[in-house]
C-alpha cells in the first residue's frame, strides 16, 4: 500500500496554535488546536503537528510538507522592539529619517497635537558615505571606500550589530550598496546587514530606507525562530519541506525567508484572508469582508472573487513598509482584550490583551483583569469550557472579576458585560469601515466571513451596526487561517523603478527590464523546487500623470508590450479611483514609474468536502438549553452541536451553535442555515 502523503498548515496566534492537515491520498482533512506557548512558540508548533498526525493515524514518515503562519515579526514591530539599529546612507542625507514625510494622521487639523513617533534609528546611530548615482543609475561621484571603512569600524566599536544600508538611487544600480556590504563583511563580520537594493528596488528613499531598516530589525529574531523550527522538524521528520506564509499571499521556504524576513510581517492575517476568500468563493459569495477574531486582535480585509486586495502602502505599527502585502486592518479587539476604566471613569476595552498566558480570568490560572471572553462567559454566550472540554472555564471567576469592574462603574453585572461586548463590536465595526467606507466601498454590498476563535461571537451585532446582508461562518472557523496555508501558491514579487514618459517610451528597454525581472522571479521559484514548465508570471506597472506624487497599478499582458493598452488601463483605473482622467487631453502626459513581475508556483488545493443533506430540521443536533443574554435579558436558548447539523438545516434565534474551536450566538430575529459545504449562513428573519 502506498504511504499517505500529508500536508499540514500551522498558524501560531497569540492565544492558540491552529492546525489543519490534509491526507492527499484519501482527501481526509482534520483540524485541531493547542494553546500557544509564548515563551517558546516552537513548542506549541510541534505539539499541534503531532496532534494532527495522530488524528489522521499517521506519523512523521507520512509528512509531505509543512506550511506555517507566524506572528514573530509582526509582534516585534507592534511592540516597538527594534533593538539598537544602525543606518548607513548617502553623504548629505543623514536627516532622511528625521524629515520623513509631511503627512499627519487624521489630517492637518491634528498637526498641533500630533507628536512624531521616535525614529526607528536615532540620529546618533546614522553614518554617511560619499558617492552618488543619478536616478537612472549613472555614477556622478565614486563610492568613498575610506568613509565606508570608517563607518563600519564605528559600528563595530559601538557594538551595533544590525545595520541597514540605503543609498540614494540604489534601486537603479546596487553597486555602491554591494560595495558597502563588502566593507562591512571585512571590517564588521558579525553584523547583520540589509541592503535596500535587496529589499526594495523602488524609488522614494524614505519608505525604502524604513522598509530596509525594518527588515534588518526583524532579521535576527526571525532567523533564530525559523532555525529553531527547522531543527525540530529535521529531528522529527528529516527532509520534510517547510515553508512560511508571506504578507503578499504566497509562501516561501524557510531557507529563503530568513533572507527576506520583512515579507512575513502579516503572515497570519494573509493566510486567513486567503482561506476565507476561497471558502466564500466556493459557497457562491464573490464580494466578501473577512473578519479574523483571535485572542489578541481582530484582522479585517476585503476579498473580491477569492483574491484579497494587495497594497504596497501598508504599515506595521508606525513603520511604513512598501513590500506587497494583503491589505489588512488590525485592531486590538480579541477575546483576550482587557476591559478597564479610564482616568475619566469611562469603560474601555483593549488594546491590551491577557493573551494565552495568563489568559482571561475564567481560564485555569487566569489573569487578574476581566476580558471580552469573561463577558461572554457571564452572559452564557460561550460554554463553560473551550476546545471540547480541554480547557475548563470558571464562570464564578469571570463573575467576580466583572463584578469589581461593574461596581466601579455603578452598573449591574449583566449591563457591564454587555457594555464590554458593545465596545468590542464597535471597535471591530470601525475597522471594517476603514477597509470599505473610507475606500469608497458600500459595506452593505458584502457578505462578511467570520473566523478565528472569537470571530463569530459578535456576528449578529455587527450585522445590525453595519447593515450587512449576511454573515458566513466556515466549518472549523478557528482553523481557517491554518486552512489558508494549504491553499496558497508560492509567490515571488520583484520590482524595478524605471521612469519614462509614455510619449516616446523606449519599449525595448521596458521589455528588457521585464525580462530581467521575470528571470529573477523564475530563479526564486527554481530554488523553491518548481520546474520552469510549472511557473506562472504576472506583469504589472505603476503609472501616473506627470507631476503626480502617487501611481496607479495596472496589469500588463504577456507577450509583446502594448504600451497604449497599458496607458488606456491606467486612464480607466485613475477614473475609477478618483472620478476623472485625462485620456483625451494630450497636454497631460502619462509617466511610467515602476515595473513589477510576480512569479507563481502553483500548489494543489484541498478539495471541498460536502455535508450529507438533511431535511431542514436541526432537532437532531440539539444538545440542550441554557440561559443566555442575547437581547439585554437572560432567556432560555437552544444549544446545538454543529458537528451534527446537516446541509439544509435551519434554526432561529435565540440559539447557540457550539463546536470544538468556536461558538456562534444566534440572536433573536436572526436565522442560521447550513449550506452544502457545512458553512453556517446568518441572515435576518423576515418581519
Amino acid at each position: 500500500m502506498t504511504s499517505a502523503r500529508v500536508r499540514v498548515g500551522i498558524d501560531t496566534g497569540g492565544t492558540f496554535t491552529d492546525v489543519v492537515a490534509v491526507d492527499e491520498t484519501t482527501g481526509e482533512l482534520v483540524t485541531t488546536k493547542t494553546p500557544s506557548t509564548p515563551d517558546d512558540p516552537a513548542e506549541g508548533f510541534m505539539t499541534g503537528l503531532r496532534k494532527a498526525l495522530d488524528l489522521l493515524g499517521r506519523d512523521a514518515a507520512d509528512l509531505a510538507a509543512v506550511a506555517h503562519g507566524t506572528t514573530v515579526a509582526t509582534n516585534q514591530l507592534l511592540e516597538g522592539k527594534v533593538g539598537r539599529l544602525g543606518f548607513i546612507t548617502t553623504e548629505g542625507y543623514e536627516f532622511l529619517l528625521e524629515i520623513a514625510r509631511q503627512s499627519v494622521p487624521d489630517g492637518y487639523g491634528n498637526s498641533y497635537f500630533w507628536v512624531k513617533p521616535d525614529r526607528i534609528v536615532p540620529l546618533d546611530r546614522v553614518r554617511t558615505v560619499g558617492g552618488r548615482l543619478d536616478f537612472r543609475g549613472a555614477e556622478l561621484r565614486p563610492f568613498d571606500r575610506a568613509q565606508a571603512v570608517e563607518a563600519a569600524r564605528w559600528f563595530r566599536d559601538e557594538g551595533i550589530d544590525t545595520i541597514g544600508v540605503c543609498f540614494l538611487h540604489s534601486y537603479a544600480d546596487p553597486a555602491h550598496e554591494q560595495a558597502m556590504r563588502d566593507v562591512l563583511a571585512a571590517e564588521h563580520p558579525d553584523a547583520v546587514v540589509s541592503l535596500s537594493s535587496d529589499v526594495l528596488r523602488e524609488y522614494r528613499e524614505y519608505e525604502r530606507a524604513v522598509t530596509t531598516l525594518v527588515d534588518a530589525a526583524v532579521k535576527p529574531k526571525v532567523a533564530a525562530y525559523v532555525a529553531g523550527l527547522q531543527r525540530r522538524l529535521r529531528d522529527f521528520a528529516p527532509g520534510v519541506p517547510f515553508s512560511i506564509m508571506r504578507s503578499n499571499g504566497g509562501v516561501l521556504s524557510g531557507e529563503e525567508v530568513v533572507h527576506q524576513p520583512i515579507t512575513t510581517v502579516l503572515s497570519g492575517p494573509a493566510a486567513g484572508a486567503l482561506g476565507a476568500g476561497l471558502i466564500a468563493q466556493r459557497a457562491g459569495h464573490a464580494r466578501v469582508l473577512t473578519l479574523d477574531g483571535g485572542g489578541t486582535s481582530t484582522d479585517v480585509s476585503v476579498v473580491l472573487d477569492g483574491q484579497p486586495a494587495l497594497t504596497t502602502e501598508g504599515t506595521v505599527g508606525h513603520f511604513p513598509s512598501k513590500i506587497p502585502m494583503i491589505d489588512v486592518v488590525t485592531v486590538g479587539a480579541g477575546g483576550g482584550s482587557i476591559a478597564w476604566v479610564s482616568p475619566e471613569g469611562t469603560l474601555k476595552v483593549g488594546p491590551r490583551s491577557a493573551g494565552a498566558d495568563p489568559g482571561p480570568m475564567c481560564y485555569p490560572d487566569g489573569g487578574g483583569e476581566p476580558t471580552v471572553t469573561d463577558a461572554h462567559v457571564v452572559l452564557g454566550r460561550i460554554p463553560p469550557h473551550l476546545l471540547g472540554g480541554q480547557i475548563p472555564l470558571s464562570v464564578d471567576a469571570a463573575r467576580d472579576g466583572l463584578g469589581v469592574l461593574a461596581t466601579r462603574l455603578g452598573m449591574d453585572l449583566p449591563a457591564c458585560a454587555e457594555g464590554i461586548l458593545e465596545i468590542s463590536a464597535w471597535n471591530q465595526a470601525n475597522a471594517l469601515r476603514q477597509v470599505t467606507v473610507k475606500r469608497g466601498l458600500d459595506v452593505r454590498d458584502f457578505t462578511m466571513v467570520t473566523f478565528g476563535g472569537s470571530g463569530s461571537l459578535l456576528a449578529c451585532r455587527l450585522m445590525d451596526i453595519l447593515g450587512l446582508p449576511a454573515v458566513l461562518v466556515p466549518r472549523d472557523p478557528g482553523n481557517t487561517s491554518a486552512y489558508g496555508l494549504l491553499t496558497v501558491d508560492a509567490r515571488c514579487d520583484v520590482v524595478q523603478t524605471a521612469v519614462h514618459r509614455h510619449r516616446g517610451l523606449p519599449v525595448a528597454d521596458v521589455e528588457a527590464v521585464y525580462a530581467d525581472l521575470r528571470e529573477r522571479a523564475a530563479a526564486a521559484l527554481d530554488r523553491e523546487g518548481f520546474a520552469r514548465a510549472e511557473q506562472c508570471f504576472e506583469r504589472t506597472a505603476d503609472l501616473r500623470y506627470f507631476g503626480q506624487a502617487f501611481e496607479v497599478r495596472v496589469p500588463v499582458a504577456d507577450g509583446a508590450l502594448d504600451a497604449d493598452e497599458v496607458a488606456a488601463a491606467f486612464h480607466e483605473g485613475h477614473r475609477g479611483l478618483y472620478g476623472y482622467d485625462f485620456a483625451t487631453d494630450a497636454r497631460q502626459q502619462v509617466e511610467w514609474v515602476n515595473l513589477r513581475v510576480t512569479g507563481i508556483g502553483p500548489i494543489r488545493r484541498p478539495a471541498a468536502v460536502e455535508l450529507p443533506a438533511g431535511n431542514g430540521d436541526p432537532s437532531g443536533a440539539l444538545s440542550g438549553q441554557r440561559p443566555v443574554s442575547l437581547a439585554s435579558a437572560y432567556a432560555p436558548a437552544d444549544v446545538y452541536d454543529r458537528d451534527r447539523l446537516r446541509a439544509g438545516d435551519r434554526l432561529s434565534g435565540p440559539a447557540v451553535i457550539e463546536e470544538f474551536g468556536s461558538t456562534i450566538p444566534v440572536h433573536p430575529g436572526f436565522a442560521a442555515e447550513v449550506d452544502r459545504f457545512g458553512n453556517v449562513l446568518l441572515t435576518r428573519q423576515a418581519e
